[in-house]
């Protein structure tokens, strides 16, 4: 069976992983991409992974209406990235405290009149 592409998708995103559900009317898809992570040689830290906002971004390219959420340095760096790569997209950004994953479906759902 061939997965369908829906145009309108939700991402959560922290520093960790973007968790990734593109909804429309006859159904939901999920995905989700992790951040690698790597000592920064001499630093007590890690440093961010200079691909991860590429690979939303790539993971994105059905898409043609986005809500973002997330905390909100993360949410700032993502749309900042997809306002620069992706001028085709209309963009939405909530702010949002933690939710499981039929809440985020529930919201974009709300945000897109899907219901």
């Amino acid at each position: 069976m061939a997965q369908q592409i829906h145009s309108h998708a939700v991402v959560w995103i922290d520093n960790l992983m973007a968790k990734i559900f593109f909804i429309g009317l006859t159904g939901v898809g999920a995905t989700t991409v992790r951040a690698r992570k790597a000592l920064a040689i001499g630093a007590c830290g890690v440093n961010d992974d200079p691909t991860f906002l590429v690979r939303v971004g790539g993971t994105l390219s059905s898409c043609t209406d986005l809500l973002i959420i997330g905390p909100e340095t993360e949410r700032t760096k993502l749309l900042d990235f997809l306002r620069t790569n992706r001028l085709d997209l209309t963009l939405h950004v909530e702010t949002s405290n933690p939710l499981t994953d039929r809440e985020v479906v529930a919201l974009g759902r709300k945000r897109f009149r899907l219901d």
